[in-house]
This record gives C-alpha cells, structure tokens and sequence, in this order.
C-alpha cells in the first residue's frame, strides 16, 4: 500500500509509549498497534485529532504516501 503509517516514529521522537497514547485517546492497544503497523483499511478524523492532538503533530507528520512501481494508476 503506497500510504505509509509513521506512527512509530513520532511516538519515539515524543518518548511516548503506545499504550500510554492508547489510554490517552480512549482506543484500545491492539486498534493502535494495528493502526502503527499499517494494518488498517481506514482510521476515522476523530481518531486521527485525538492522535495529532495528544503528540502535538499534524496529520502529515504521521501519513506518507510513497507509490511504488505498481501503484502507477490512471486517475
């Protein structure tokens, strides 16, 4: 998938561990891990505010779109 989730990243720059901001946003350790890993088909604006808000990050800081080779797509 060409959306790549960096979740991680800002978590380690935050010295944040997952299930603090699990607790912090009210979704449960395993929706985030799944959310971390890329393993999600969508995540509701919510949910992404609650992130953003609680990392002091912007939408982008987490979401990168990187198109392979295969994802060359007539729009």
């Amino acid at each position: 998938m060409p959306i790549v989730v960096n979740l991680d990243v800002v978590l380690a720059r935050r010295r944040m561990k997952s299930k603090d901001l699990a607790a912090t946003i009210g979704i449960s350790e395993t929706n985030l891990s799944l959310l971390k890993q890329g393993h999600v088909r969508g995540v509701r604006f919510g949910t992404l505010e609650a992130i953003c808000h609680a990392l002091e990050c912007q939408p982008g800081d987490l979401l990168a779109y990187q198109p392979g080779p295969a994802d060359a797509r007539d729009w």
